[in-house]
């Protein structure tokens, strides 16, 4: 098992979740983080830290963002590893909240 990072990330990048992981798996894009599926040790120590409640167990990811499970894994082989917490997107506080945000995600790397 492996944690995602789902859709209510997308325009927010908060990094809270950076900051707690103790083996550095994730990765930064320009408007979104994932998680490396072969890195995570499956720990959650970064699912209580995202405001945006945006971290699920692959178990537990809801249907709606399925995709995002392969998502994670297909950027994290692209963008660059994050292993330090970051201020969030400037406009993170307008889009917490904000749903089907899917079509914003960028795929460029940060």
């Amino acid at each position: 098992m492996t944690y995602v990072v789902a859709e209510p990330c997308v325009k927010c990048k908060y990094t809270d979740c950076v900051d707690v992981c103790p083996v550095d798996c994730f990765y930064e894009g320009e408007n979104f983080l994932v998680i490396n599926p072969d890195e995570c040790i499956d720990c959650g120590a970064c699912v209580p830290e995202c405001p945006t409640e945006a971290i699920f167990s692959e178990d537990d990811l809801p249907e709606k963002w399925a995709e995002y499970k392969e998502l994670n894994e297909t950027l994290a082989s692209k963008w660059p590893a994050i292993g330090s917490k970051k201020d969030p997107l400037p406009e993170a506080e307008e889009f917490k909240n904000v749903e089907s945000k899917r079509e914003l995600l960028s795929e460029k790397p940060a």
